[in-house]
């Protein structure tokens, strides 16, 4: 399997798209269903956009739900963000909403089981920041160069007229914070600065907030990473000689150390710190010949379209796919996509 050709940018959404999403909300009856969803195994900025957007909808005197695909399970550090009442297993799910509003998806593929939610429902909001969205949807609302999908939702709630409190800040800021790993990526622009300080200017601690989300993890954790960097291997000549360093995880690492999945989560940030290595591979586990593979890239590579070729997608410096036979086969295949 080889990379897929790239595609056109992605244009921004335009302003009729965007009043098309205010009208949306805003003219739904007073009694009208809301379901809000992100993707599976949601990230900080999938869950913090939708609960701080669930949030801002409730300021509006509005009632909506909110899901998530299956596996239906909460992971610290986000089982501590305001709105989790919001929060329904998605079995419960209403079959037909009057409005949907999608968050942080690329493809109808990470919904799961509620991608048929964007037929039965009356109208379908989506919101995103991913390049590779696919601009599925009644009224897609896609910034490809917005840094997190936080910002998008922020936008949105500023068009409703919904001023930002405590708890709406919260779930922005990890969401903002987690997609710019901290304030340090491309897509850390001026504007993202600016778009933190309203958010700080409520109230919010950033210091604890930080701390949940990049420097507090389980002992347990700690002595599974070391397993993982102690095999991880250099390949200089990968990637046209830009050079990649990759490694991976088991279920027998998780088994071992005792930990869940979601501990592996921040794997690749250990990982990707290797200088002579423009792109970072880090496979995770999740059957017996199933991997969830993260890609990264320092720049001189553009990992979406190496995702994109292999059935995932993402941004340029950040993507993921999922890869299916041995760790050597789809480590073969990421080689001969780059």
């Amino acid at each position: 399997m080889t990379a897929a050709a790239p595609a056109a940018p992605l244009r921004a959404s335009t302003e009729d798209e965007w009043a098309s999403a205010v009208a949306a909300i805003r003219g739904l009856p007073a009694d009208g269903t809301i379901l809000l969803v992100c993707h599976v195994n949601p990230d900080g900025d999938a869950l913090g956009s939708m609960l701080g957007f669930g949030l801002g909808l409730r300021r509006l005197g509005r009632a909506p739900l909110a899901t998530f695909p299956a596996p239906y399970e909460l992971v610290p550090p986000f089982d501590e963000l305001p709105g989790l009442d919001l929060l329904i297993d998605p079995a419960d799910a209403p079959a037909a909403p009057d409005l949907l509003i999608c968050f942080d998806a690329a493809s109808v593929g990470r919904l799961g089981e509620l991608a048929d939610r964007l037929e039965t429902a009356g109208t379908s909001v989506v919101l995103d920041h991913h390049a590779s969205n696919s601009r599925f949807g009644d009224v897609p609302i896609v910034e490809p160069t917005a840094a997190a999908t936080a910002v998008v939702a922020e936008a949105l709630l500023t068009r409703l007229g919904v001023a930002l409190d405590a708890q709406i800040a919260e779930c922005l800021y990890v969401a903002l914070s987690t997609d710019t790993g901290s304030f340090k990526f491309d897509l850390t622009t001026p504007s993202v600065h600016e778009l933190a300080a309203r958010l700080l200017a409520t109230g919010i601690k950033p210091a604890d907030i930080s701390r949940r989300l990049f420097d507090s993890r389980p002992f347990g954790a700690m002595k599974l990473y070391g397993d993982v960097l102690a095999r991880a291997s250099l390949e200089p000549a990968a990637a046209g000689g830009a050079g990649m360093v990759w490694s991976y995880a088991t279920l027998d690492d998780l088994e071992r150390h005792g930990q869940r999945r979601h501990v592996l989560e921040g794997l690749i940030d250990a990982v990707r710190v290797a200088e002579e290595a423009d792109v970072t591979c880090v496979l995770k586990q999740v059957g017996a010949q199933e991997w969830s593979v993260s890609l990264r890239s320092k720049g001189a590579v553009d990992v979406a379209r190496v995702a994109v070729g292999l059935g995932g997608g993402g941004h340029r410096l950040a993507a993921g796919f999922t890869g299916y036979g041995s760790l050597t086969e789809v480590v073969d295949l990421v080689r001969a996509a780059l």
